[in-house]
């Protein structure tokens, strides 16, 4: 990918982080903001947008440190099991394990006198959007390209979403966990389109040059006669 499509999508990750941010830290913390809509307080509102939207930005650094640190581990996993079906077969059994974490031990911890079903939905919320992800990934390139992107939308979710998860505060693990959801699966289904529209803009470029270069040697067998 060239540098200007890079840039390309470090800012428009970074500007759907900071959206998503803004409208679901709204919705996730209702009850606290609830009142400055009630009494329609139109500084309080785009004051508190704009800190959602700033910690939206924070959310989506997050996710793109983490997805390309994903890019690395998947070139390295490649490259140790030297077959890509062992090496998604290493990742499903990873999904498998982070599920079973993230409903099982969260719930040992929290889950004191309180039943497990809201532990289970939690979890299912990133399946459902990892399994949707990673149908169009695959509908977009091909079938070998299903695990590692339920890897990426699960396991590199969970992770960059720990720092919230050990607070078990409600309205921060939502608040958290859609902008990570949104920006993962928005990097990981552009990511083909931006490799491929760099690779077309380098052989536009070389194509010109060799015009160019043809063109100056044209010019030169001319003035030599």
């Amino acid at each position: 990918m060239n540098s200007r499509n890079l840039v390309k999508l470090f800012l428009t990750t970074l500007l759907i982080g900071g959206v998503t941010g803004g409208v679901v830290g709204f919705l996730a913390r209702w009850s606290e903001f609830k009142p400055y809509f009630s009494s329609f307080e139109i500084s309080a509102i785009l004051s508190t947008f704009l800190w959602l939207f700033g910690v939206g930005l924070i959310f989506s650094v997050i996710s793109q440190a983490g997805f390309f640190a994903y890019l690395t581990i998947h070139r390295f996993g490649l490259g140790i099991f030297k077959s890509a079906s062992l090496w998604n077969a290493v990742q499903l059994v990873l999904i498998l394990f982070v599920v079973f974490d993230l409903v099982y031990l969260r719930y040992l911890n929290f889950g004191s006198g309180e039943g497990i079903s809201s532990y289970i939905v939690l979890a299912l919320v990133v399946l459902a959007a990892a399994l949707i992800t990673a149908f169009f990934k695959m509908k977009q390139t091909n079938k070998q390209s299903f695990i590692p992107a339920m890897f990426f939308m699960v396991v590199a979710t969970v992770l960059e979403w720990v720092p919230v998860l050990s607070s078990n505060d409600e309205g921060w693990l939502y608040f958290m966990l859609f902008p990570l959801l949104v920006c993962n699966a928005y990097q990981l289904l552009v990511l083909s389109k931006l490799i491929d529209r760099s690779q077309k803009e380098l052989a536009s470029k070389k194509t010109r040059m060799q015009t160019k270069a043809k063109g100056k040697k044209l010019k030169a067998g001319e003035l030599g006669k």
